[in-house]
């Protein structure tokens, strides 16, 4: 079982006016500074601190409190074709059960201890009344959250050549060369240098320099 959650946490809720009345139901709206790392770590995430908009639907049902919410805020990141930092309005669903820690799956007390120890692990709890949002908000917001975050759907990215955003210049490009043909344009270039010195009377250059050799 794990430790008594903080009353004091803004991610901690009190289900005490429930009363584990069946079909109870209490709306809620809170405001938060968002944790540490909630989102994609490198990628897109909110920033720490910034506001975080709540809105939770809190049902007493037989074997605990059924929790459905959504999660607003404005999570940051960088375009990952053209790498300019970007900006997304995140919108988060969830839905979690937190079980009374004395009660089984059908809601009724445990005579004894669950041996079944997995499955309790797989399971959040009610702790004195309380239960703590944060888990269930970090998984939604990285399902909400794009793997692949970009500045716009059709953002062109970045020149391979020399590194300028394609989209502010989409007629940019650079006169390829073919290595392949490197060799033979430095001998085209060699032959009308013979030419050039034939037409003027000039030996070839190559003709003078062995010239100058012999001397």
């Amino acid at each position: 079982m794990t430790a008594r959650p903080d009353h004091r946490n803004p991610l901690v809720f009190d289900t005490h006016e429930l009363g584990r009345r069946p079909g109870a139901l209490q709306r809620l709206t809170r405001e938060i500074d968002a944790p540490k790392d909630l989102g994609i770590q490198g990628v897109i995430g909110v920033p720490e601190g910034a506001p975080v908009k709540l809105d939770l639907r809190l049902e007493s049902v037989m074997e605990g409190v059924l929790v459905t919410g959504t999660a607003r805020a404005q999570a940051e990141g960088e375009c990952v074709r053209c790498l300019e930092p970007l900006e997304l309005a995140l919108e988060a669903d969830f839905q979690e059960m937190f079980s009374y820690p004395d009660a089984d799956d059908r809601g009724r007390p445990k005579a004894e201890p669950a041996d079944d120890a997995e499955e309790d692990e797989d399971r959040l709890f009610i702790e004195d009344g309380l239960f703590d949002l944060e888990p269930v908000l970090r998984d939604a917001v990285v399902l909400a959250l794009p793997m692949q975050p970009v500045c716009q759907d059709d953002c062109l990215g970045l020149c391979s050549e020399c590194g300028a955003r394609l989209t502010d210049d989409p007629d940019h490009h650079h006169d390829a060369v073919d290595i392949r043909w490197a060799a033979l344009q430095g001998l085209a270039g060699s032959l009308e240098d013979g030419e050039k010195d034939e037409i003027s009377g000039e030996a070839p250059s190559s003709a003078r320099a062995n010239e100058k050799q012999e001397k």
